[in-house]
């Protein structure tokens, strides 16, 4: 199983929503996430944890594990192809 560490990057026209972030920085997905987790539980409280954390309409992401077969896309480690097929 090929490994890189996956990769987050807020897209620059969801800058105005996430001020605590450097937008087009690329960092490691797990650090930006506990970034957004922790400002978002600051503003919302705990309703903020019935969301995913990044939002894939506002950030891009890269690296990761290969989900395998047809498919070039990655997987997060908590979706279901990290651990085998459901």
């Amino acid at each position: 199983m090929e490994f890189t560490a996956r990769e987050a990057r807020l897209k620059k026209e969801y800058a105005s929503l996430y001020p605590q972030l450097d937008a087009e920085a690329w960092e490691p997905a797990a650090e930006m996430g506990a970034k957004v987790l922790l400002w978002q539980v600051q503003q919302q409280g705990t309703e903020a944890l019935n969301n995913r954390i990044l939002d894939e309409r506002h950030f891009e992401f890269r690296g990761g594990w290969y989900r395998g077969g047809k498919t070039e896309l990655r997987t997060r480690a908590c979706d279901a192809a990290f651990n085998g097929p459901a």
